[in-house]
């Protein structure tokens, strides 16, 4: 909740000015507020920045005032919607089972779902983050079937590492996570699993970005605040790409 429609615009502009071609295997995303979506589309037009919503109502209509419909969000060109943003969770008081039924209705409306997941400080310091993230999971998942994993990401961000005063963990810390949760999506979906694209987010930094992206199961990156600045968010994707390339490279070689 910080750029107005202007501000989208002139971001967006200054970003597609910054990386006029994108390459084929890399899919960048933003995710402006409900009210600049009709002017990021416009702004976004014969680009292939795919643009996403920050949340979205269960049901296509009915008596849910305040609530988006999927319905209205893809009149705005919107085909990424967040599910379970960590402040969606933690401030406003959303349940994996709330979160469950928006994944089940984007899917439903040929949106792609971002199901975000992450533990609280509390979680870590107890020794309870891979079973609150399973958790997560296992409900918020409830119901897809094997054949709709191709329109699912998933996006882990630790609680306590995003925000004004959040801290990024440590890299063995992310990776361990990951791994975490590839072996819950694969015991959900079977090898299907292994296609769901997992993001790291959480106080991902020009100084970390490469770095995280180099980690195995780290398919990607949900970043927060050091992409407000487009000229800062070039340098980050021109980077992480370039590790990212030399990463699978590496792997196909081996």
């Amino acid at each position: 909740m910080y750029k107005n429609t202007k501000e989208t615009k002139e971001y967006l502009r200054e970003l597609r000015t910054k990386l006029p071609m994108l390459p084929g295997d890399l899919e960048l995303f933003v995710i402006p507020s409900f009210t600049s979506l009709e002017g990021a589309r416009r702004e976004l037009l014969e680009s292939n920045i795919t643009l996403g919503a920050q949340n979205m109502c269960w049901e296509e209509k009915g008596a849910y005032t305040g609530e988006i419909s999927p319905l209205m969000l893809k009149e705005t060109g919107v085909t990424l919607v967040e599910i379970g943003h960590s402040e969606r969770r933690h401030i406003l008081g959303e349940t994996d089972e709330q979160e469950n039924k928006k994944v089940l209705c984007a899917m439903r409306n040929q949106l792609k779902a971002l199901l975000c997941i992450g533990e609280t400080k509390q979680d870590k310091e107890e020794g309870k983050s891979d079973q609150v993230l399973a958790c997560q999971l296992i409900k918020g998942l409830h119901g897809i079937e094997e054949s709709q994993v191709t329109e699912l990401w998933i996006a882990y961000e630790p609680v306590w590492a995003i925000g004004e005063n959040g801290k990024p963990p440590e890299l063995e810390y992310v990776k361990e996570r990951h791994n975490e949760i590839r072996k819950v999506l694969c015991s959900l979906f079977g090898n299907k699993g292994n296609e769901v694209p997992i993001l790291y987010g959480g106080s991902v930094n020009r100084g970390n970005a490469e770095d995280l992206i180099k980690i195995e199961e780290v398919n990607g990156l949900f970043i927060g605040r050091s992409a407000w600045n487009a000229a800062e968010f070039k340098v980050i994707i021109e980077s992480v790409y370039k590790c990212w390339k030399t990463k699978n490279e590496k792997k196909q070689i081996l």
